[in-house]
């Protein structure tokens, strides 16, 4: 069985100028910093902002979706607007915020019962995929549930509870969001070993890490189960 985010990484040319816009704007604290990475606490979540280098990197045009409380989403609104050219969207009772990091990041902010102040945790990460199907029969092996599809076949919602993971087509989506491109990620498994098996012979790459084991789907995503 699949559980939470463990962390998502985005790949940035400039670290010290994407690591201000996070601090300015997410409020958003350092949880470890190198020379080629800085990763912030996003409530038990880490944001990782990573150079360009060797795999795994991170991911570019990557949309994803932060959790806030829903008594501040006016205060986050009424704060954003006048940096950003702010996309609104409902969800049934939920609303969400849409805008853009210097790299081209979509950043959703979304009302979520969380019990902490500001950002809370991340629960979405959306893929760029080739094969949609190919690509859903790969993460359903994982673990992961179908929960939503598009009726123009563009895309597909897939979840493990805690994380919202959407597998998309190349296209537009809310704001002109795009499925980000080898995105690293990670999730909790209780048994890393059991999930990789079934899906050693379809992956192109496994490998061991401190914890669990990485998987390089065939669309050239990291996601390792830890």
């Amino acid at each position: 069985m699949l559980g939470k985010l463990q962390w998502l990484a985005l790949e940035v040319k400039y670290l010290d100028r994407v690591q201000a816009f996070y601090e300015a704007f997410l409020d958003l604290e350092v949880r470890h910093e190198t020379d080629r990475e800085v990763a912030f606490a996003a409530g038990d979540t880490a944001l990782v902002l990573r150079a360009p280098g060797d795999p795994p990197r991170g991911g570019l045009h990557t949309h994803y979706a932060a959790s806030i409380p829903a008594s501040e989403y006016d205060t986050w609104h009424d704060r954003l607007d006048g940096q950003f050219d702010l996309v609104e969207q409902s969800f049934g009772d939920a609303r969400s915020l849409y805008f853009y990091d210097p790299e081209g990041n979509c950043v959703e902010l979304g009302e979520r019962e969380v019990a902490g102040l500001g950002v809370d945790g991340l629960f979405e990460v959306v893929l760029e995929v080739a094969d949609l199907d190919a690509a859903l029969a790969f993460y359903e092996a994982l673990g992961f549930e179908v929960v939503d599809r598009g009726e123009n076949r563009k895309r597909v919602r897939t979840t493990t509870g805690p994380l919202d993971l959407e597998l998309w087509e190349p296209h537009l989506g809310i704001a002109d969001a795009r499925g980000g491109v080898h995105v690293d990620f990670a999730v909790t498994a209780e048994d890393p070993a059991a999930v990789v098996d079934s899906v050693r012979d379809d992956a192109v790459a496994v490998e061991e890490v401190d914890g669990g084991f990485r998987v390089r789907d065939p669309d050239g995503h990291s996601v390792s189960l830890v």
